[in-house]
């Protein structure tokens, strides 16, 4: 049932002009048909036309987010296999993504080949390094942030009455990468 690099379609689904550009080009050299959107309406209105076998979807688009996009391609392309790809992860986004059929979670900067790699796993690695120390106490901090954030459905108002902190505050927070573990 696998199918050559040849014969599968590839959507990439992210904001960030350059990533798409790198990724279209390195994806075409790998025999990839690469098709590139720039949001999410573009990008249904490309899986709909397409039908493409695999997607890339960034978390955090311009003006909506990756999370609620991603059970809406399903929808529309049910064997599609879709990473989410993400310069600002956390456990809770990581989990939703996969709950909501994700095939894999990687964190950007990402290059082709682990992009590759990830489309082509059928299951979990129970090899996976495991941290030698616990996160950082600023870690945790971003990470709550995010549950509360994926809690509220990306509503910073209501994040930040539910944290106790000023919306300027929380919103000044998440515009900061994330925390190194």
């Amino acid at each position: 049932m696998q199918q050559t690099a040849s014969a599968r379609r590839l959507l990439i689904v992210d904001d960030d002009e350059m990533f798409c550009q790198v990724m279209h080009r390195a994806m075409s050299r790998r025999g990839f048909e690469v098709l590139v959107a720039r949001d999410g309406e573009e990008a249904m209105n490309l899986a709909r036309q397409y039908q493409p076998e695999q997607a890339t979807l960034d978390l955090k688009l311009e003006h909506e987010s990756g999370l609620k996009l991603l059970p809406e391609m399903l929808a529309l392309i049910p064997g599609c296999r879709i990473i989410v790809l993400t310069g600002y992860s956390s456990i809770a986004t990581a989990v939703e993504a996969i709950k909501l059929g994700a095939v894999n979670y990687l964190c950007k900067p990402v290059d082709a080949d682990e992009v590759l790699t990830a489309l082509s796993r059928e299951q979990g690695d129970p090899a996976a390094e495991v941290a030698e120390t616990p996160p950082s106490i600023n870690r945790l901090t971003w990470e709550h942030i995010q549950k509360v954030l994926q809690e509220h459905d990306g509503n910073i108002s209501a994040t930040a009455r539910a944290l106790g902190m000023h919306r300027r505050t929380l919103q000044r927070k998440l515009q900061k990468r994330p925390v190194r573990h």
